[in-house]
C-alpha cells in the first residue's frame, strides 16, 4: 500500500504537492476548508481544521499529516501527537512559524541574526521603543498576518492604538526596528525526521505592497560570503527548532551589508516556486520526500537563471483559461501554472516559471508570458 499523505488545507500549495506525490507513488489525501479549493482534486474531506474533532477523522485514514498553512492550532497540533499520529512539522518546530513573538525569542536564544524588536503591551511601552529607533517601527501582530497583512509601519504609538484595544489581557504586540535593506532575499532548506537537510539557492524576492511578485534565482550579484551566511542560517534555525519539511527563512540584506532573518514559514513557499522547474528537486517533491522521511533530492539548479512571476489579481474580463493559448504560443518556454481561482484583485491566482543563461533574456519571458493573464 501506497505512503498516505494527509495535507491540512487545501490551498494552492497543496494543489502544487498532488503531481509530485502521484510521481512518488504516494496516497495524497487533502483536508479543505470548503468545496471548490485550489487542491480539490485530491480533497478527501472537507471541515474546519480548529474542531479537533474534524482532524481526528481525516488523519485516522493517513501515515503522516503536513500543512497547506501554520494556522492549525497547538492543542489540535498536540493532540495528534499524543493520539501518535506522525506530524510533520511537529508543534514544537510550527509554533516557531505561527507566533512571531515566539519566533524572535527563539532566534535569540540560537544567535541569528534578526532586527532589533520588543514585546509592547501598550502605547508606552511602544512609543519608548520608536523613541529609541529614530521614532520609527514596524508593528506586527505575532499571529496570524501574512502577504503584508498584520504589518504596519507607524511614527507614532498611537497609530497602533486600535491593535492594542484589540489584545486579549496579558497578550502584546510586536515591534522591529525599521530596517534600512536594500533587498530582500530568500533561504530554503528541506530537512528529514532524522536530521538529513539540504539547502536551495538564496534567492532574491520583490515585494509590491507587501505581496511578493518576483522571485530570482539565485540572488544576483551574491558574494560567496552572503550565500555562505544566508545558507548557514537557514540550516541553523532548521536543526535549532527541529524541523522536518520545508522551511523558508525571508531574509534582509541590509545597506550596512548585514544579513537579517525577517520571518520563518515551515511549509513549501512563494520564494520557492521557481524550483518547480528551475531545480533538479522541486520544492513541492522536496517537501513530501522530507515529511515522508524519503531520501532528498538534489536542489542543483538546471540553468544559471531562473525566475518567478506571481499572476495577482488575473484579468478584470473572462478567464484565466482563456489567456493560456495566446501565452504558450508566444512564448513556449515559459511555464504557466495556475491555482484554480478565480479572479480578484490582488489575489494570488497563479505563477510563471521560466530559465534559461542569460538573466535579462529570462526576466523577459516571464513577464511577458504573465502579462498575459493582466
Amino acid at each position: 500500500m501506497a505512503l498516505r499523505v494527509g495535507v491540512i488545507g487545501g490551498g494552492q500549495l497543496a494543489r502544487m504537492m498532488i503531481a509530485p506525490a502521484v510521481e512518488l507513488g504516494l496516497d495524497l489525501r487533502v483536508l479543505a476548508e470548503s468545496e471548490g479549493m485550489s487542491a480539490q482534486l485530491a480533497a478527501t474531506a472537507v471541515g474546519d481544521y480548529r474542531d479537533l474533532e474534524t482532524v481526528r477523522a481525516f488523519v485516522k485514514d493517513v501515515d503522516v499529516v503536513t500543512f497547506d498553512h501554520e494556522h492549525v492550532p497547538q492543542h489540535i497540533l498536540r493532540a495528534l501527537v499524543a493520539d501518535g499520529v506522525a506530524v510533520h512539522p511537529g508543534p514544537d518546530a510550527l509554533q516557531f512559524a505561527q507566533d512571531k513573538l515566539v519566533m524572535r525569542a527563539r532566534l535569540a536564544e540560537l544567535g541569528v541574526p534578526q532586527p532589533d524588536w520588543a514585546a509592547v503591551h501598550d502605547v508606552a511601552e511602544l512609543q519608548a521603543f520608536l523613541d529609541e529607533h529614530d521614532g520609527k517601527g514596524v508593528v506586527k501582530t505575532p499571529r496570524g498576518g501574512y502577504d503584508g497583512k498584520g504589518v504596519r509601519v507607524v511614527r507614532s504609538a498611537d497609530e497602533a492604538q486600535d491593535w492594542f484595544d484589540a489584545l486579549e489581557p496579558g497578550d502584546a504586540l510586536l515591534v522591529e526596528e525599521l530596517v534600512a535593506f536594500v533587498r530582500e532575499l530568500a533561504q530554503q532548506v528541506a530537512r528529514r525526521p532524522g536530521g538529513d537537510l539540504v539547502a536551495y539557492p538564496v534567492v532574491e524576492t520583490v515585494q509590491r505592497d507587501g505581496v511578493c511578485a518576483e522571485v530570482i534565482a539565485p540572488a544576483p550579484a551574491a558574494s560567496e560570503r552572503l550565500v555562505e551566511v544566508a545558507e548557514s542560517i537557514g540550516r541553523t534555525i532548521a536543526e535549532g527548532v527541529g524541523v522536518t519539511g520545508m522551511l523558508a527563512v525571508e531574509l534582509f540584506e541590509t545597506d550596512d551589508e548585514r544579513i537579517l532573518v525577517n520571518e520563518l514559514a515551515m511549509r513549501p513557499h512563494n520564494s520557492g516556486h521557481w524550483s518547480q522547474d528551475g531545480a533538479v528537486t522541486g520544492q513541492f517533491e522536496q517537501h513530501l520526500r522530507a515529511v515522508a522521511d524519503l531520501p532528498l533530492g538534489a536542489t542543483t539548479p538546471r540553468a544559471p537563471w531562473s525566475v518567478m512571476i506571481n499572476i495577482l489579481g488575473g484579468p478584470s474580463e473572462g478567464t484565466l483559461g482563456e489567456r493560456f493559448p495566446a501565452a504558450m504560443a508566444e512564448h513556449p518556454t515559459a511555464k504557466i501554472h495556475t491555482y484554480g481561482k478565480s479572479p480578484r484583485p490582488g489575489r494570488k491566482v497563479g505563477h510563471v516559471n521560466a530559465s534559461g543563461d542569460e538573466l535579462d533574456d529570462v526576466v523577459y519571458v516571464a513577464r511577458a508570458a504573465a502579462a498575459y493573464f493582466e
